[in-house]
């Protein structure tokens, strides 16, 4: 695949959204399980809230602007960011139910976010008629 083939594939950041949203979900789900048997690191920042949240702002951001660049670029379809931002507001409230259900409120933000990026990765492999187009021609539709 050449460089320029390469710096267009809009998959990339849909790609790199998935691994950041899991690697967030990961830390929140094992971290209960780690914290008994390693006690350090509980103090470190690992275990902290604003760590948390900046991981998640983070994965958001670049999720907004891989799902609107596949949207106005190739598909433009914008339901995939509704999944991205309901994952997203669903993960940053993890807590609303209490701490019981905690590990299901996060798996389910973070099922959502990934599945934005999957199916924003879809629509874009699957649209052919705006590959060479600034913006999508579904928008003038």
């Amino acid at each position: 695949m050449s460089r320029i083939q390469d710096a267009d594939n809009p998959t990339k950041l849909d790609r790199l959204g998935i691994w950041i949203s899991s690697l967030c979900a990961l830390h929140c789900l094992a971290l209960p399980l780690l914290l008994p048997l390693i006690p350090l690191i509980g103090s470190t920042f690992f275990a902290q809230l604003w760590f948390e949240r900046t991981i998640l702002t983070i994965s958001m951001l670049i999720g907004a602007v891989a799902l609107i660049n596949g949207a106005v670029r190739y598909h433009g379809q914008y339901y995939p960011l509704v999944l991205l931002f309901s994952g997203g507001i669903i993960y940053w409230f993890k807590d609303i139910f209490g701490h019981d259900y905690e590990p299901f409120t996060i798996a389910t933000g973070a099922l959502l976010i990934v599945a934005g990026h999957w199916i924003n990765m879809r629509l874009c492999r699957q649209c052919r008629c705006c590959r060479n187009t600034v913006l999508s021609q579904h928008l003038a539709k």
